[in-house]
């Protein structure tokens, strides 16, 4: 009798795409228990329920796994004949966003679009549009020209809502491809250099940019006015030194610090599990950010889906990076949430559906 052959333990538990798809799970989890940690004030406060915004996150979270598995299941061949159409949606989304009569203004800023009562942030689906257009873009062709004009589209759209955070990832997404495809050095720089100066000359002639990267520079300028957030987060790391103060123990979430369940969620896990424990937590996204790359360069599906893969890789890195670049003061705030942790549909969604799509790019062709 033939002896069986034996595949090694590694190969059921240990690939790219099992481990991707374990850590969303952790990740996401352990989002879920710190949306109800720094939410529960907030909730009781504002609607006498403390597990409001978890049971809408909840939901998020169910949604978010149904888009992975689509993601998943729809070949990625697919998105490069729809690429165009997703690049004008897009657009189109943005324009409405910042269209008087359809705009709705939240801290200063029109970031969201209200269709019958349901609430959704355009940019979400932008990024991957983005993604996936230049993806199909760029596997044929790198012309710097066109490359320019066709990024600087949803980037000045962006940057009229005002989204800086946003900007910077789209950014992020459009040079990383270009290089990747095979874009000359030399023009890499260039644009790179370009769009660097480009971003200061916003900065400095928005007075709304201007004053946080004031509030940056100086937090102690105006503490209970425009540094008040910064500094209360800044406590809220301070206060949670090696070990944390505990599950359930953090203080600043008690109305201290603004929106922490969305973009600023990071302080209260800090405050609560400490350093060590937020370097665990950091060290699971920096695991999430090199399987993603591991798929990339190991898919055999061809230059296409290895650029929507790099994409979306980029896409999450960018935006983890920021989030937590801004909650350790090392940047000025930007209103990016942290992907799998801060609360909201959109970005939960999206980023769920397109950790599905990383995973169809590692599957054979």
């Amino acid at each position: 009798m033939a002896r069986r052959h034996l595949k090694p333990l590694s190969s059921y538990f240990l690939s790219p795409a099992r481990r991707l798809l374990l850590l969303t799970l952790v990740l996401s989890i352990i989002g879920l228990f710190f949306v109800f940690e720094a939410s529960v004030g907030e909730a009781l406060q504002l609607l006498g329920d403390p597990y409001h915004f978890v049971r809408q996150q909840i939901l998020h979270f169910l949604l978010g796994f149904v888009a992975l598995g689509m993601g998943y299941l729809i070949p990625v061949a697919w998105w490069q004949k729809i690429s165009p159409f997703a690049y004008a949606g897009g657009v189109i989304l943005l324009l409405l966003v910042i269209t008087p009569g359809l705009r709705t203004e939240i801290n200063g800023a029109y970031r969201w679009l209200y269709l019958g009562g349901f609430g959704l942030q355009p940019i979400e689906a932008v990024k991957f549009a983005v993604c996936i257009f230049f993806a199909s873009w760029m596997s044929r062709h790198q012309r710097l020209l066109p490359f320019l004009f066709l990024t600087g589209i949803p980037m000045g759209l962006v940057m009229l809502q005002p989204d800086l955070g946003s900007t910077i990832i789209l950014l992020s997404i459009a040079f990383t491809l270009y290089f990747v495809a095979g874009g000359e050095w030399k023009a890499f720089s260039l644009i790179s250099g370009a769009g660097i100066i480009l971003l200061a000359l916003l900065i400095v002639i928005s007075p709304y940019r201007r004053e946080r990267i004031q509030t940056f520079l100086n937090p102690e300028s105006d503490p209970l006015g425009a540094s008040f957030h910064i500094r209360q987060i800044t406590l809220a790391l301070g206060n949670g030194g090696m070990l944390g103060q505990g599950i359930g123990k953090s203080q600043q979430k008690f109305s201290y610090i603004p929106e922490a369940s969305t973009d600023s969620i990071f302080a209260i896990v800090a405050e609560e599990v400490g350093f060590i424990g937020s370097v665990v937590i950091i060290g699971l996204f920096g695991l999430f950010i090199w399987t993603g790359y591991e798929i990339v360069t190991k898919t055999t599906q061809g230059m296409y889906a290895q650029l929507v893969g790099m994409g979306i890789v980029t896409w999450i890195t960018a935006q983890i990076s920021l989030n937590l670049a801004a909650v350790v003061a090392l940047v000025p705030l930007t209103g990016v949430p942290l992907p799998f942790f801060s609360y909201g549909g959109s970005s939960l969604v999206m980023i769920l559906f397109a950790t599905g799509v990383l995973l169809s790019v590692s599957k054979p062709p």
